[in-house]
Parts: C-alpha cells; sequence; structure tokens
C-alpha cells in the first residue's frame, strides 16, 4: 500500500491497469491486423486480407469497450489525472481518437457498401493506415505521461502541448506498441487459418517478434534521456530483471511455438508476453498518472466515490464478462473450420 493513499483508490487505479491490458491484447491485435491488410503481399494477397476481415468481424467494436471502461473510471475516480491528461496530451489523444474512428467507418464501408472495386480498394487503405495512426498516437501517450516532461501544478498544466510526445523516445514507444499489435494479430491469425495461408502469418508473426525486440532495446535505451524518471525506476527496483526476463521468456517461447507450429499455445505466450510488457511500465510508474507530478495521492476523487466505483465495476463484469466470453465463444468455438482463404468469403 503506498502511504497516505486509500486502499480503494489503489485498487481502481489496479483496475484501470487491467482494462489497458486486456484492450492492448484484444483490441491491440485487431489495430495490428489493420497493419497485417495493409502490408499484405504475395500469390495469397487477396487471402490475407480476406482472413483478417474474417477474423475481426464479430469483435473488431466490441474490443473497443475496454478503453471505454478505461477512461470512464479514469474521469470517475481520478479527475484530476483525466484533466491533467487531456489537456497536456490532447493532440496524441485526438489523434488516436481520428485513427479508431477513421478505421471503424472504413471498415464498414469496405465490407458492407455497395461500391465498386477500386472505392472499396480505397477504404481498405484508409482501414489499414488509420490502423498505424491509432498505436502510434497512443504509443505517444504513453511516452508523454513516462517523460517527465509534462509538468502539472494546483493551478493547471504548465507546460506546452507538445511537451514530452514528440520526442524520438515518443517515436520508439509507438513504433514498439504498432510493432506489439501486429505480433499479437499475426501470432492469432497463424491460429485461425490454416495450409500456406497460415505459414504467410507465420513468418509474418516471426518478423513482427524481432522487430517488437529491437524497438523494445531503443525504447530502453531512448528512456535514459528522455524519461529519467522512467528510466531511474526501471534501473534501480529490484523487479525490473525478473519481468524483463520473463518477457524475454514470453517472446522466446513465441518463436519456439512458431517455429514447432504450436500456433494454439503461441497464442498464450504472445499475450503473455504484452501483458508482462504493460505490468512492467505500470510498476515504472510507482502510482503515477503522470510522472512526477500526478499521482495516486493527488489525483484521487471523493473519499466516498471510490468504494462506490470498485463496487460498480465488480457488478457490472458479473455481466459484461460473461457476455463478451459468450460472444467470442460463438465466433471462434473450436467446431469452426480454419480458414484457408475461401474467396466466397467478401465480409
Amino acid at each position: 500500500m503506498t502511504d497516505g493513499v486509500s486502499p480503494w483508490a489503489e485498487v481502481l487505479y489496479a483496475i484501470i491497469g487491467l482494462g489497458l491490458v486486456v484492450y492492448a491484447v484484444t483490441g491491440g491485435a485487431d489495430l495490428g491486423a489493420g497493419l497485417l491488410s495493409l502490408f499484405a503481399h504475395g500469390p495469397r494477397k487477396a487471402d490475407q486480407e480476406r482472413a483478417v476481415r474474417r477474423a475481426i468481424a464479430p469483435i473488431w467494436e466490441a474490443n473497443h469497450v475496454w478503453l471505454i471502461f478505461v477512461i470512464v473510471l479514469l474521469f470517475s475516480g481520478f479527475p484530476q489525472a483525466f484533466a491533467a491528461l487531456g489537456v497536456a496530451l490532447h493532440v496524441p489523444i485526438a489523434l488516436a481518437l481520428v485513427g479508431i474512428v477513421f478505421r471503424g467507418a472504413a471498415y464498414v464501408f469496405h465490407a458492407y457498401g455497395i461500391q465498386t472495386a477500386e472505392a472499396r480498394a480505397g477504404w481498405a487503405r484508409v482501414f489499414g493506415w488509420a490502423s498505424v495512426l491509432t498505436p502510434l498516437a497512443l504509443g505517444a501517450v504513453v511516452a508523454g505521461i513516462s517523460s517527465g516532461d509534462v509538468r502539472v501544478s494546483a493551478a493547471g498544466v504548465t507546460t506546452g502541448f507538445l511537451a514530452g510526445w514528440t520526442t524520438p523516445f515518443a517515436l520508439a514507444v509507438g513504433l514498439f506498441a504498432l510493432a506489439l499489435f501486429a505480433l499479437l494479430a499475426a501470432v492469432y491469425l497463424t491460429a485461425e487459418t490454416s495450409g500456406a495461408l497460415s505459414d504467410d502469418f507465420r513468418r509474418l508473426a516471426v518478423v513482427f517478434e524481432l522487430v517488437a525486440g529491437a524497438c523494445a532495446l531503443a525504447t530502453f535505451l531512448l528512456a535514459g534521456r528522455y524519461a529519467p524518471a522512467l528510466f531511474e525506476n526501471l534501473r534501480s527496483s529490484a523487479w525490473t530483471w525478473p519481468i524483463q526476463g520473463a518477457t524475454a521468456a514470453a517472446a522466446a517461447g513465441t518463436l519456439g511455438c512458431l517455429a514447432a507450429r504450436a500456433v494454439r499455445l503461441a497464442r498464450l505466450t504472445a499475450a503473455l508476453q504484452v501483458t508482462l510488457v504493460m505490468f512492467g511500465w505500470g510498476l515504472a510508474l510507482r502510482g503515477h498518472f503522470i510522472l512526477p507530478d500526478v499521482s495516486l495521492a493527488t489525483a484521487a476523487s471523493h473519499p466516498e466515490v471510490l468504494p462506490a466505483l470498485v463496487i460498480a465495476v465488480v457488478a457490472g463484469s458479473l455481466v459484461l464478462v460473461p457476455a463478451l466470453a459468450y460472444l467470442f465463444w460463438i465466433f471462434k468455438r473450436e467446431d469452426d473450420a480454419s480458414y484457408t482463404g475461401d474467396h466466397s468469403d467478401r465480409s
């Protein structure tokens, strides 16, 4: 427990972190699928694009509920943090929202619009590039939170609108997020397809695993200059190297499973890898929403609000989680045949 902080605030902070993790491994994979669709290539290019659309069709809207969940908890439980984030980082936040909106609209117009093939191809490109923009913008938000450049006083945000998210570190974090999301999408699609099409996605998963490793190293090295408080928290903490080791082991496990074609197990190791990355970042913040000025102690709502929020979340989860699990089961159940590239599938 953090000194001077209500345990209810810490529980709510942890729930927000859990919501971000779930969004990363579900909605992040959907965003990564857009990147795979954009750069589909080779003799099975059309089949790769159809496989992407088929995989995300049932759940591409549902996964964004986790982002909404996080935002609602943030402004309800920690209004000072919500206000500071909304002011200091409104540009990358707005860019992320623009990407999400354009991505969704483009997907619908492409999948269900009665248009020419040329127009549908244009919407497919919008879908792909919007799927690239959103992770980059979300990574910039993460970098801004972590950089220490965003300063907040009792009067509000005191730094400019470009502070913290326009550095090489921010670009590295955005590319790292994009690579992890593309990795998740490629691994998931490897498991949901078969034959030569599955091998295409398996090779892409290996490539993006290696790219993610390079981006992770670049992010860590750049943090020393552009996010010194975060870097010091990482360097001095006793849990840093165990978590880094576990993350590396999960990455190696994903590569090993892909090489052995144990693709269902690879889905678990890839999701674990992303979860550990998020967990390590959350611990490095050490109870802050924005380093170094906005912490749990300064951002929490009125004490009577916090327990009510936690109880509401638990009660709501009893409805939400089974409903989402049922949705996934309906569309991803085991008796569905793996997709091999049937050209009759247009959606």
